[in-house]
């Protein structure tokens, strides 16, 4: 299993009406704009968007050189122009851990606007790992719960994390979580069901969860998870494999 989290990353565009210039049309005039990345930060603050080591603008192809790569933070990118259109954003993560493209709705209906994008970062790189840590946490060790799955006998199969697993006590708990995490991936079908929808209802935007429809498997990191939620876990698989 890849192990992965989740950062928020931020990409601002701010623009400005250039007077000094004639307007292209009645009602369109002459602007200069930009655009910027960068990462939201754990407790809200906007941090460096580090994670990347380019950032590649693919603009309306009225653009010169419409293709624009730029590799340094806070990888801003400044044009004139009078249209407002949607441009595709690739966001090259460093350390060779991939890609992310995003498409941005470049508009002047406000003159410095902010969107939000939440995407997964690989943690098996260690340089990447560690310029990850600058905006949140990074767990050491992610759990898996599979759901319901089926082979062609028709047999259970279920997929658990064989990372080594350096914690053996939540944080901020007396819960053992190597127990619950071995013990969630032992109970029957209807069990798990009640375990996805437990985790489901409960979600916070610090929590990792991973859905993978396909595969008939949902993965979580419980160490990502608020206290009152894992004691509700681990009451519930208690109680279950009491009986």
């Amino acid at each position: 299993m890849t192990q992965e989290v989740i950062r928020t990353v931020k990409i601002t565009t701010s623009s400005e009406i250039l007077a000094d210039l004639e307007p292209a049309a009645e009602g369109f005039p002459m602007r200069k704009w930009s655009v910027r990345v960068s990462l939201v930060g754990a407790s809200g603050e906007e941090v460096p968007a580090n994670v990347f080591d380019k950032v590649t603008y693919r603009l309306h192809p009225t653009f010169n050189n419409p293709n624009r790569a730029i590799k340094k933070p806070p990888f801003k990118l400044e044009e004139q122009g009078w249209g407002e259109f949607d441009m595709t954003i690739a966001l090259h993560i460093m350390d060779k851990g991939g890609e992310h493209t995003v498409v941005h709705d470049l508009n002047f209906l406000e003159e410095t606007y902010d969107v939000l994008h939440k995407l997964s970062f690989p943690t098996s790189r260690p340089a990447l790992a560690k310029v990850l840590a600058e905006s949140g946490p990074v767990p050491e060790s992610l759990g898996a719960v599979s759901s319901p799955s089926f082979d062609d006998s028709k047999k259970r199969k279920h997929e658990s994390s064989d990372s080594s697993k350096k914690k053996s006590k939540h944080e901020k708990s007396s819960v053992d979580m190597d127990w619950l995490a071995e013990s969630l991936v032992k109970l029957g079908e209807d069990d798990l069901l009640q375990v996805v929808q437990m985790v489901t209802d409960n979600r916070t935007p610090e929590m990792y969860i991973k859905n993978d429809i396909e595969e008939g498997e949902f993965h979580l990191d419980l160490y990502t998870m608020p206290d009152n939620l894992i004691k509700m876990l681990w009451e519930f698989v208690k109680k279950r494999s009491d009986i």
